[in-house]
């Protein structure tokens, strides 16, 4: 090959090599946010659940591995493949990401005086520490990754006598992500959490 030709496709590489970095770091629409107060049963949270609808075209088992790996790009690991609860529950040692990857969903956020908000493959939600989540019916093939940022461990309550007001000091002394799962660093949740 002669070395201008060499030349030429190189630059061409670099110059796609930019156009793709710049298009995976553009920030995207801006995500639904929920707010949801504390129903005495569930502690909800001052920041908003964010869902990022269309957020990936992955779908089925190369939609679950892109969003493991993508995830994980963002310190948000501990993954999981599975669906969701049918049934209120909360999470009061961490913060949590659901990637759906196949089918839809409705889900009840918030708790019992929240909201049912369908989902399908492509959405991404952004979970608040101490927000209800359940399943209220899902496709068949319904699907999503969970991860947690650091890697932390979670714990499952579900608003019984006695959670709190432990569950509610648990919450308040977790730090807020470095870098929201989907955008990274200085977006996201990083923005609408501080």
């Amino acid at each position: 090959m002669k070395r201008q030709r060499f030349l030429r496709l190189g630059a061409a590489s670099a110059l796609g090599l930019l156009a793709a970095q710049s298009r995976a770091a553009a920030p995207g629409p801006a995500p639904e946010t929920y707010q949801f107060a504390d129903d005495g049963h569930i502690p909800n949270s001052r920041y908003p659940l964010l869902v990022y609808r269309r957020a990936f075209a992955e779908r089925g088992p190369a939609g679950a591995a892109w969003l493991e790996q993508h995830f994980a790009a963002n310190n948000w690991t501990n993954s999981w493949r599975n669906g969701v609860y049918p049934f209120h529950h909360y999470h009061s040692t961490s913060h949590e990401v659901l990637g759906v990857y196949a089918g839809s969903a409705q889900l009840q956020l918030g708790g019992e005086q929240g909201r049912a908000v369908a989902v399908q493959a492509g959405d991404i939600l952004v979970i608040p520490a101490g927000v209800g989540h359940k399943k209220l019916s899902a496709s068949p093939d319904f699907g999503v990754v969970g991860a947690y940022p650091d890697g932390r461990t979670w714990d499952l309550l579900r608003g019984a006598p006695g959670e709190r007001p432990q569950a509610d000091r648990t919450i308040a002394a977790l730090p807020r992500p470095a870098a929201d799962p989907l955008r990274g660093p200085g977006a996201g949740l990083v923005q609408r959490w501080a």
